[in-house]
């Protein structure tokens, strides 16, 4: 079972593949996405920068694969396509139960690499909207995971110190970024077919 540890003084979650199952929905935007340039969908490399802005994602494929795609173009194609779907998107019960347990007992905040008009959609289609102080997303002028920026940005929006900040995540990239942030990390994996 996931819990809150003791001495957490405030909760910062991930959206997509944390707080709600969207990863069929997401990978169809990009396959989608993909097909429009011709491309095969590399599910693999997808799953492996998870929690990375689309845009940030591509920019790795091109030097990856030696490829020019238009990273804005890109994203704003697979962006547009993924958010046709969220509203379809499940709340995963045992992050989501954490959330409602611990709603106005302690400060919480979203920090995704999503666009905030996804994530936005992705917290009201799950029931969970008026839950978080705060809500980071790509459109916000943080760096991205695995980057600590964006955690540490929540952190100081809730006005709580890093180091009392449990991070609830599902992707490397969010892991790697919580603990260069000084937070405790959660990876939530283990726990999404309870």
């Amino acid at each position: 079972m996931i819990d809150v540890l003791s001495g957490i003084k405030a909760l910062i979650f991930d959206c997509d593949g944390t707080l709600a199952d969207t990863l069929p929905i997401q990978l169809k935007a990009w396959c989608g996405a993909f097909a429009d340039y011709g491309l095969e969908c590399p599910r693999e490399f997808i799953l492996k920068h998870q929690g990375i802005p689309v845009a940030r994602t591509i920019e790795i494929y091109n030097r990856q694969f030696q490829t020019h795609i238009d990273a804005k173009a890109f994203a704003d194609n697979k962006n547009q396509r993924a958010h046709a779907g969220l509203d379809q998107a499940r709340p995963i019960i045992p992050v989501a139960d954490i959330v409602l347990k611990y709603k106005d007992i302690l400060p919480m905040a979203v920090a995704s690499g999503g666009t905030r008009r996804n994530v936005d959609l992705i917290i009201a289609t799950i029931g969970l909207n008026g839950c978080f102080q705060t809500v980071i997303t790509s459109d916000d002028a943080v760096d991205p995971k695995p980057a600590p920026d964006i955690f540490l940005e929540a952190a100081r929006r809730m006005e709580v110190e890093a180091r009392y900040c449990q991070v609830f995540e599902d992707g490397d990239a969010g892991l790697v970024a919580a603990e260069k942030a000084g937070m405790t990390g959660t990876d939530v994996r283990p726990f999404l077919d309870s």
